[in-house]
């Protein structure tokens, strides 16, 4: 069990709890923290040490909306905070705020009416946090495509991978 070096005691109690219950018969769990990682098995286990994020400050803000015309008219709509990859539908376009920028993501298949409205609206919702809290960070809005997502909009879904339909424009 891999404990990282900024989960509070409580959330690392209740993972050993967990853990002892879960491998009960049979099996020893060892815990090991971060920074504290056996290189022999743990990163030889996982497929090698690699880079990865040491802040999830971002889970703390992320939300993603769904912008779409398909009813004839323009609509903006959260989703809900347990989504995936999957809910970015290549005729629609995707707001995701990470907490420090503001994604407008556009899928292949998504119409130009979609694209403009999105990226005012996303605009908008800026604006409005900016608004509603002084002290939230200031969000930079950032436009990306299927295909062409940076880092730091696929660690807000679990599980992130290629996609797997072909892109035809």
């Amino acid at each position: 069990m891999w404990i990282g070096s900024k989960v509070n005691e409580s959330d690392a109690d209740h993972a050993k709890e967990l853990g002892n219950e879960i491998w009960d018969s049979g099996y020893t769990v060892q815990i090991v923290n971060e920074g504290e990682e056996p290189e022999n098995f743990f990163w030889v286990g996982i497929g090698g040490r690699k880079e990865y994020d040491k802040s999830a400050e971002y889970i703390k803000y992320v939300r993603l909306f769904r912008c779409s015309n398909e009813k004839g008219y323009f609509s903006v709509s959260e989703k809900c905070s347990d989504f995936c990859q999957d809910d970015l539908a290549s005729d629609d376009v995707m707001i995701l705020d990470t907490g420090h920028e503001v994604f407008v993501w556009m899928g292949p298949h998504s119409s130009d009416v979609e694209r403009k409205m999105a990226i005012k609206s996303a605009q908008v919702y800026i604006q409005h946090l900016m608004q509603l809290d002084t002290s939230s960070p200031i969000r930079k809005l950032r436009c990306t495509f299927r295909g062409k997502e940076p880092h730091q909009f696929t660690r807000c879904f679990h599980g992130w991978g290629e996609f797997h339909d072909p892109i035809s424009y």
